[in-house]
């Protein structure tokens, strides 16, 4: 079975609580600590077993080896992929029985990941994750007075339109922002953009 892993939490003598991200399933697993057990970090994408437990209502996981690749020991872009990939543990948290569709945006990101700037290929990706649950507003109705958008555009968390003078922060060019929502591209942003745009990200999914 193959997963992303999407949170770690310690627990007692440094046994470990771990989720993982697969195709359909969303697994919270337990690791006994030991000398013998492979390297396990935040964001891995990893091939595993389950083995269960009368004693034990979660499984422990077993058998774990890395699906490394090179762009994983490059610092930076692993640390934004662990910001990104931490989102949707909060995100799922309460859910056990995932659609596909999760798991397949981020074996698209993985394999993006080391081609291009990873802030643009994590928000690309975001925009098709809130197309896919139906929350992308690309009708650019502002989420404030409820009046069209006509030119700059103002984002709130989870990318959430308004005018910029309704709630007076940042806003976009809307022709760039309708090419972000309509066909998940960034090109049209610079540098400067895409970092605005993570910060809102980063606000949560």
């Amino acid at each position: 079975m193959q997963g992303y892993i999407t949170n770690i939490n310690k627990a007692r003598d440094e046994d470990l609580i771990i989720t993982i991200i697969t195709a359909n399933k969303q697994y919270t697993t337990y690791r006994f600590y030991g000398a013998r057990h492979s390297t396990i970090n935040l964001g891995y994408k990893i091939d595993f077993e389950l083995q269960h437990s009368y004693k034990s209502q979660i499984p422990q996981l077993r058998s774990v080896l890395h699906l490394a690749k090179k762009w994983n020991t490059e610092h930076q872009r692993m640390y934004v992929w662990q910001q990104f990939i931490k989102f949707f543990y909060i995100h799922l948290r309460d859910i056990e029985n995932i659609e596909k569709f999760y798991f397949e945006l981020l074996e698209e990101c993985y394999e993006k990941w080391s081609e291009q700037n990873p802030k643009r290929v994590a928000i690309e990706s975001y925009i098709k994750l809130l197309e896919f649950e139906g929350r992308l507003h690309d009708d650019f109705i502002c989420f404030e007075c409820e009046k069209k958008i006509e030119k700059d555009v103002s984002l709130l968390r989870a990318f959430l339109p308004a005018h910029k003078e309704c709630i007076y922060t940042n806003s976009f060019n809307l022709p760039n922002l309708r090419e972000l929502f309509v066909n998940k591209s960034t090109l049209f942003f610079n540098d400067e953009e895409m970092e605005l745009l993570w910060q809102i990200l980063c606000e949560g999914f």
